[in-house]
């Protein structure tokens, strides 16, 4: 990749996609170079809100385009793969949301054309990201932790409501934003899962995916190591308040997730009277890691910039201040002939923790051992 020539993105799929294109915009490495969108009126509005130019309809048309380095793909779960796939061999570098498919073998598929091509792939996983991930990682390589001795994450949601492919997903189809952050602090991949599934979704549910589970459940082996993680994974007829959570647990320290979303972190210090042992601790914004013209996009939503305000745009920042964070990791990775984190190989790790996870939720907890090709 050019050293001195700005990175042409293009940004495919407006819905949470276009929480990036002011990011692109402003970092000074890349352009938001095009947009891409099935919707000729949502593709117009946004174009014409952010004032990009370039704007496609179709996603193979876009491909085409010359000018394009890179492609950041926001739209549905299902097509995260073939999109992927087929901008890879188009020759351009990809940025995808999570997961990075839904079967195994397009994860493969992927692996394989980064090696092939020379290209770079970047699963954009919001939560290794987020200022508690951060937080916590950063306590784990300073020590305050001692020992890893445990780790676990949640994922619980409720996805009544959502359209077209999301009623019946197994749970563990879309687990990355809780089998991430455990591998991250791991510091190696996942070699084999054993998972459970737990309860009954709606009859009309089930029959979309043939998956019955209310809950999935899974502990998850890592590579030459000692540790292992529980994950938890819920999307229909659990109740729930939305919550993405970690927790880490040491022989010095441990830090978990507060219960209820927007309190405090709990950190846990041993050998301390019993009543000094928990300690409520926030985490700080680690906006200073990024350019200065990005940084206020950890704590403010893109569409609140005046100018370019637009009565559509309606997400905030979320996701722990993490979107500024992904676009700098991938555009500097791109800009210094790097892998980014997390590179293709991880990616595909993390996704089919979860792909091998409900496989063995279907086989009543039989051990299923991740694809070699992750490992």
């Amino acid at each position: 990749m050019p050293s001195k020539k700005k990175l042409n993105i293009a940004v495919v799929g407006l819905g949470f996609g276009a929480e990036f294109i002011p990011i692109w915009q402003r970092h000074p490495y890349t352009l938001c170079y095009a947009i891409c969108q099935r919707d000729p009126k949502k593709l117009h509005n946004i174009g014409d809100a952010f004032g990009v130019e370039v704007r496609y309809t179709d996603f193979r048309e876009m491909l085409k385009d010359p000018a394009i380095d890179a492609v950041h793909i926001n739209s549905p779960i299902p097509d995260h793969g073939w999109m992927s796939i087929e901008a890879l061999q188009a020759g351009k570098n990809v940025a995808c949301t999570v997961p990075m498919a839904t079967s195994i073998a397009d994860c493969k598929k992927i692996c394989e054309l980064v090696k092939k091509t020379g290209l770079t792939y970047m699963m954009m996983e919001t939560v290794v990201y987020a200022r508690e991930f951060l937080f916590m990682k950063e306590q784990v390589d300073k020590g305050k932790l001692g020992k890893l001795q445990f780790l676990q994450s949640s994922h619980q949601q409720d996805m009544d409501g959502w359209p077209n492919y999301w009623p019946g997903l197994p749970p563990m189809w879309y687990a990355t934003h809780c089998v991430g952050p455990v591998a991250a602090l791991a510091g190696t991949p996942a070699e084999y899962v054993s998972c459970f599934g737990s309860g009954t979704i709606r009859p009309e549910l089930v029959k979309e995916y043939g998956s019955p589970f209310a809950v999935e459940t899974a502990h998850v082996k890592f590579k030459d190591s000692d540790l292992t993680a529980r994950v938890i994974r819920s999307l229909f007829d659990t109740a729930r308040q939305y919550r993405e959570s970690i927790d880490v647990y040491g022989d010095k320290a441990s830090i978990e997730w507060p219960l209820i979303e927007h309190e405090p972190l709990v950190m846990h210090t041993a050998k301390l009277p019993e009543h000094k042992i928990p300690k409520l601790v926030k985490a700080p914004d680690y906006a200073s890691r990024l350019p200065k013209a990005i940084r206020d996009f950890t704590t403010k939503g893109v569409y609140d910039l005046g100018k370019k305000t637009h009565l559509s745009f309606v997400q905030g920042s979320g996701h722990g201040g993490s979107h500024p964070h992904l676009a700098h990791e991938f555009a500097t990775a791109l800009k210094e002939g790097r892998a980014p984190f997390p590179d293709a190989k991880q990616s595909a790790n993390w996704t089919c923790v979860g792909l091998c996870a409900h496989e063995s939720a279907l086989a009543g907890g039989k051990i299923v051992k991740l694809p070699a090709f992750t490992v």
